[in-house]
């Protein structure tokens, strides 16, 4: 009799296993599209709203007495003249048209290559993945935090709403593509930003709950990371503070505003990690609850990415609520703009709402699915955990050396640690100089590497070298620079150093700030 009740038992939990992971929905067509059509508004809406505000507030909210200007004629207007603000968006389409024209196994080097070599502007984690790529560093190594110090940056967190959008339902499927794409130039919780918002585009098919959106989706992002940390702290403040984000807002600056990595936010309020963004559209997302001018406000008056932000959190809405129920007053202007390629792209918006429901399609069918006359049956996809992987491990920033001089032929400085970072220029903004500097890095006397650092901006190496993992104690560093150039400047601004241990004994996400020192002669 034992026997028998535990033999039903076990077919009773294999049932609901296999009903569980069976689970399905039937949509039609034009919800589909409608879907995806609001999720490519969507993130056109909130990136032109928050374009003004972007990083123009570091460290602190942007009040309500504060305008952000929003009128019939705005989004074309910003499109045709300031098409550099759309890296949300052209950034996207680079890989989009990569599926379109390779199909949706297209290889990783040839996202890759794509970017690498498109015309447009870039900074943090992908202007660095870009740098390595040009000198043959191929991903994932490309995106690796010892290659990268701008890993945890938020770059493939702007840019993976596609990832989601061509993967209705399907979470693990939009991972799979984060996997690929994410890791050209983001490692660790910079990736990780990606694979969450990938995932909040694929649940907003399934359910219309912003909150059931944004805990489900958390299921993609291992536990042990500190963005999944970050997040659900998030969600938990939310149900302490209903009805006051700015409470919440607070909680996160407190906790998770110290920035590790990228040399530009370390000892500056300046902050543009993943985990502290991605916390602040989740902030926008739940406090708005479905209404689309609650959404777009809040987080834009969070700060920091205000343009990146907004457009993640307004995709991810525009996605829920489709197209049609997108408020008009947020449309004001946007039939005007759909036919507008996009800058270093032959994509707008009327086609990518084709292409994208087309790359939405296949991905269905290649995933189980049913396309039907006028509708599709899609298997809901259980959220899995991505492998975990960390950034920055037992690397601290511990000082910060302003040198700000010209390196004419040779730079040393002392340091005692395990790491550090020499930022510094060699490219003006839009220098499409051909030349390149030739610098050799020695530590401790032995030759480290011979960096090529080009003049020309779109190709500029964003930091002038670094090195983390080094024993730790005392080195010296020599920089030789073996073709300067009269017609172009070789700049350093300052050197970050880093260690095993932080500064601070009482917290560890507390360091010193350098002090200023005389550069040396």
């Amino acid at each position: 009799m034992k026997k028998i009740l535990l033999l039903i038992a076990l077919l009773s939990t294999a049932c609901c296993s296999i009903a569980q992971n069976t689970k399905t929905i039937t949509i039609s067509q034009k919800d589909l599209k409608n879907k995806i059509k609001g999720g490519w508004a969507g993130q056109t809406i909130g990136v032109t709203f928050g374009g003004p505000m972007e990083f123009k507030y570091n460290g602190t909210i942007i009040n309500e007495y504060q305008p952000v200007p929003w009128y019939d004629g705005y989004l074309k207007k910003m499109m045709l003249e300031n098409p550099g603000l759309y890296d949300d968006l052209y950034m996207d389409l680079t890989f989009v048209e990569v599926f379109e024209k390779e199909g949706l196994d297209a290889p990783v080097n040839s996202h890759a290559k794509a970017y690498a070599n498109a015309g447009y502007a870039l900074w943090h984690a992908n202007q660095v993945g870009r740098s390595n790529i040009l000198n043959g560093i191929m991903p994932p190594q490309s995106g690796y935090w010892e290659n990268n110090p701008h890993a945890d940056c938020i770059d493939y967190q702007i840019e993976c709403d596609f990832a989601g959008l061509m993967s209705p339902a399907m979470p693990n499927t939009a991972s799979k593509i984060s996997d690929k794409i994410g890791h050209i130039m983001n490692y660790g919780d910079g990736y990780y930003g990606g694979v969450y918002l990938g995932a909040c585009y694929a649940l907003a098919f399934v359910s219309k709950d912003v909150r059931y959106v944004v805990q489900e989706a958390l299921k993609t992002v291992p536990k042990e990371s500190n963005y999944y940390k970050c997040i659900a702290d998030v969600i938990k403040w939310h149900k302490m503070y209903p009805n006051d984000w700015k409470r919440t807002w607070y909680e996160i600056q407190n906790k998770w505003s110290q920035d590790v990595g990228c040399p530009d936010g370390v000892f500056a309020p300046f902050n543009i990690d993943a985990t502290i963004n991605s916390a602040y559209v989740v902030v926008g997302l739940l406090y708005g609850n479905g209404d689309f001018t609650k959404t777009m406000e809040i987080t834009t008056r969070c700060g920091q990415d205000a343009d990146c932000n907004p457009s993640s959190a307004g995709g991810i809405l525009g996605t829920i609520l489709g197209y049609d129920a997108i408020p008009a007053y947020w449309k004001m202007g946007l039939k005007e703009a759909e036919d507008i390629d996009f800058k270093y792209t032959s994509t707008s918006l009327n086609k990518v709402y084709e292409v994208g429901y087309k790359h939405a399609l296949l991905n269905i069918e290649r995933n189980g699915g049913k396309v039907l006359k006028e509708s599709v049956t899609i298997p809901v996809q259980i959220p899995v955990a991505v492998p975990f992987e960390k950034s920055f491990d037992n690397t601290y920033p511990i000082d910060r050396k302003y040198v700000y001089s010209s390196l004419k032929k040779e730079y040393s400085f002392d340091f005692e640690g395990t790491g550090f970072v020499v930022k510094g220029e060699t490219a003006k903004w839009a220098s499409t100089s051909t030349y390149v500097f030739d610098m050799e890095v020695y530590i401790d006397g032995k030759l480290f590497e011979t960096a090529k650092l080009p003049t020309s901006f779109t190709t500029r190496r964003h930091e002038l070298t670094w090195k983390y993992k080094l024993p730790k104690g005392k080195h010296t560093i020599s920089l030789k620079l073996l073709n300067p150039s009269a017609d172009h400047d070789c700049r350093i601004t300052d050197i970050l150093i880093y260690s095993d241990q932080p500064n601070s004994t009482a917290n560890e996400n507390v360091f010193r700030f350098g002090q200023p020192i005389k550069p040396k002669q």
